[in-house]
């Protein structure tokens, strides 16, 4: 992984008056570079070949010039151009998984938001030991098949976007369905309502839901809409649906908006101060946007089963703001929020809190 030092000395080395907001064109990158146009920053498109047309289609969002590669493995060997336009990179989902968790630590330009903690989402012990540590509810995990009791969902190791997931009601079922030869996880499935929490971290903020350092922020809620999951039963009960060799995809296609009871919303600042404050202690702080992946129960108990250390799909959404981000300001993003955090931090000289 490239120092913070490393990164310091680049960052000190930028005119402050040229700083410019650049992410991959995919995944959010609309919502990031219309937040960051919102703010006042000039931006700049990261494509793999050239650069897409839909752009052309959303001019508030199309950035104001592109960098084209040949791949994304090359964003290292390109990152003096990247450094000479006064870059800070804003990672996204596409951006990780493509470049590579390594090679993402390595890129010596600028990014947003803390590297480290992208090991830690990423690797499923890890995210376990940090949930457990902040004292969060999560779902029960079976080491082994033969333990398996009750209504289990399977994940195996990598999976993306809602690929890679199967539900199994028992072991026998569970024994039928796995994939041999790959690594998984077993946990229980929990029957409730699912929500998708965005929260946004600031270690420099001072007014607003305060921590032991900076603020918190809730800007939205989604839910996931996955391929046939949500569909597949108004065709038959789930014997007729086997029996034809039909089964459910989890795989994400698309995302719906939610508001909570708001009575819940002390049980949610509670979860993301834990998980934040938990953060800082192992390995610096989770900074800016992150999303808890959570099942509300009928008894009105938050199960937190994933952690999205970075800016979500879902967030989309709420390109012109959310009910709750139109409480803090009107028109208030996610992507928008990303670029007021880099202006705060270019105003105070406080890039070291935010960068690297």
């Amino acid at each position: 992984m490239i120092s913070k030092e490393e990164i310091m000395e680049i960052v000190n080395g930028y005119d402050p008056s040229k700083i410019t907001i650049a992410t991959v064109c995919s995944h959010s990158s609309l919502q990031i570079f219309h937040g960051a146009r919102q703010e006042g920053f000039r931006t700049l498109g990261i494509t793999i070949g050239q650069p897409p047309r839909f752009y052309d289609a959303f001019p508030q969002a199309k950035p104001d010039s592109f960098i084209s590669l040949e791949s994304y493995k090359s964003m290292l060997e390109e990152s003096d151009r990247l450094i000479d336009e006064n870059v800070i990179i804003v990672p996204h989902g596409s951006l990780v998984e493509y470049l590579g968790i390594s090679r993402f630590e390595a890129l010596p330009v600028p990014t947003f938001g803390n590297r480290r903690c992208l090991a830690w989402e990423s690797d499923r012990e890890m995210e376990r030991d940090w949930l457990l540590r902040a004292g969060v509810n999560i779902p029960m995990r079976f080491e082994r098949s033969d333990q398996i009791d009750r209504p289990v969902i399977v994940k195996y190791h990598g999976a993306k976007g809602g690929k890679g997931f199967f539900i199994a009601k028992n072991k026998d079922e569970f024994s039928g369905k796995i994939q041999e030869g790959q690594k998984y996880t077993i946990q229980e499935f929990i029957l409730g309502t699912r929500y998708y929490l965005h929260f946004f971290y600031s270690p420099i903020r001072e007014k607003g839901y305060r921590l032991k350092k900076g603020t918190l922020d809730m800007l939205g809620i989604d839910r996931r809409v996955e391929s046939n999951a949500d569909e597949i039963f108004r065709i038959g009960s789930v014997n007729e649906l086997e029996a034809a060799g039909i089964y459910p995809s989890f795989v994400v296609t698309g995302n719906l908006p939610l508001v909570l009871r708001e009575s819940l919303l002390t049980k949610v600042f509670e979860l993301g101060e834990r998980v934040v404050e938990t953060s800082i202690e192992l390995f610096g702080g989770m900074i800016g946007p992150f999303s808890l992946e959570t099942i509300v129960t009928d008894d009105l108990d938050f199960k937190v089963f994933e952690i999205s250390a970075r800016i979500v799909a879902g967030t989309n959404l709420f390109i012109s703001g959310s009910p709750y981000s139109d409480l803090i300001e009107k028109d208030l993003s996610t992507g928008r929020r990303i670029a007021q955090e880099v202006g705060l931090a270019r105003e105070k000289d406080l890039f070291s809190e935010i960068v690297s």
